[in-house]
């Protein structure tokens, strides 16, 4: 396979699997703000920012940070390179190149996406932004069903590879964020907003259900972030994310003959998660532990870039 071929599914992977997360991201956001009290609301709309590194962008429009602006620049923004339609721009562009590589039923899941979002100049209203965010995940998970059905060759693991590595960056992301930003000044730890907040997390990652089977009990942080950072059974989880990347690694270097920093940096990083315990997470400290991990991802990600001489 070229370099220019894997990179290219690599990126796919990853563009599709952010479109997906900022479109869950918008979903929830746009029930909690309608749940809570004003100054919860707009502090959930700068942290939806935040978790997508849209803030600084954002700022340079000096627009106000309120549903309507917020949604639009998540969703449509071309001067927004992690918006939903950038992400949908770039993988379709992607496809486009590698349209061999991809089955039917994987590019037209990609294209209708895209198409849905042509022309669009706004969001619209809370109804209307719902409705979008819900055709989008549809269709995203329409290009997973996609892959599952695709032939296990090199293809399939760079497409999942990158949607791997996309998946952890997002969920260390969203955890910090809501750890460290998220609850007005003056509000109660376990309060209500709290709560909601928390409950509007697991709605992101799609992980309601599964904390209910794992731990049987009440909403409780420290085990929300045990479940998002080490349960391995949790896909979104760190944990699981990086079981997928060594993985994913494991058999395009059997196939391609290719094994290198990248191999090494994940199956370090699967050793220590596997190692380690919540309650030491919290002594060293969750930001410091979640921004490490931020910081490796991409240390991952430049190794996988150059393993396979992407270019």
């Amino acid at each position: 396979m070229l370099s220019r071929t894997a990179a290219q599914l690599y990126w796919i992977g990853r563009y599709v699997e952010r479109a997906e997360f900022t479109a869950r991201l918008l979903e929830a956001t746009l029930r909690l703000d309608a749940l809570s009290a004003r100054p919860a609301g707009q502090v959930a709309w700068a942290s939806a920012l935040l978790v997508t590194g849209a803030d600084y962008g954002f700022a340079e429009t000096k627009q106000q940070i309120v549903p309507q602006s917020v949604s639009s620049f998540l969703t449509l923004s071309p001067s927004n390179p992690s918006s939903i339609r950038s992400c949908l721009d770039s993988a379709r562009s992607n496809a486009k190149s590698v349209r061999t590589a991809l089955t039917r039923d994987a590019w037209e899941a990609i294209n209708r996406a895209w198409l849905s979002l042509r022309g669009l100049a706004t969001t619209g209203s809370y109804e209307e932004t719902l409705a979008l965010t819900a055709m989008i995940r549809a269709e995203t998970r329409g290009f997973e069903g996609a892959l599952a059905r695709m032939l296990r060759n090199e293809a399939f693991h760079f497409i999942g590879l990158g949607a791997a590595i996309e998946r952890a960056d997002n969920t260390a992301r969203l955890i910090d964020v809501k750890y460290h930003l998220l609850l007005p000044v003056g509000e109660e730890v376990g309060g209500v907003i709290d709560r909601d907040q928390w409950t509007t997390i697991l709605h992101t990652v799609s992980a309601n259900t599964a904390y209910r089977w794992l731990y049987h009990d009440e909403l409780k942080p420290w085990l929300v972030a045990d479940m998002l950072i080490l349960r391995s059974e949790m896909p979104r989880s760190l944990a699981g994310a990086t079981d997928e990347i060594v993985q994913h690694l494991a058999y395009i270097g059997k196939r391609l003959g290719r094994q290198g920093e990248a191999d090494r940096l994940a199956r370090r990083r699967q050793t220590t998660l596997s190692r380690t315990a919540i309650d030491s997470i919290f002594a060293e400290g969750l930001h410091e532990y979640l921004e490490g991990f931020v910081v490796e991802n991409a240390q991952l990600d430049s190794a996988i870039a150059q393993q396979f001489k992407f270019g």
